[in-house]
């Protein structure tokens, strides 16, 4: 079984990750690759790993496996990541703002929100 302190920073390391594949040969990695082609292709593949984790999820609510739901949310969550990078967003900044949506009523936060 693992603990926590086994998973310790693995988001900032795959940050760190994808952060150092930006304006790398193409060729050299999947990553680079995506940054490549750009913002298009990167949300892309987001909408199409959303897609394939809903149905992971769907299967497994129907007596799938569970592996499968944490596969495609893995693969969800590194182009979340590639796309936060195209941006130039932080981590941090994502953790800000979950931060500051703690302890607020989903409603609450949703009502208050007064910008896209």
């Amino acid at each position: 079984m693992t603990t926590n302190s086994d998973y310790d920073d693995v988001f900032d390391r795959l940050a760190e990750t994808i952060a150092s594949r930006k304006g790398a040969e193409s060729n050299t990695s999947y990553t680079a690759s995506l940054f490549a082609k750009g913002s298009d292709t990167i949300l892309k593949k987001i909408g199409e790993e959303a897609t394939e984790f809903v149905l992971a999820a769907k299967h497994a609510s129907l007596g799938g496996r569970n592996v499968f739901v944490v596969k495609e949310a893995a693969d969800l969550i590194f182009h979340l990541f590639v796309a936060l990078a195209d941006r130039g967003i932080a981590l941090d900044d994502i953790r800000a703002e979950l931060q500051r949506r703690e302890g607020t009523s989903g409603h609450q936060e949703k009502a208050a929100r007064t910008e896209r």
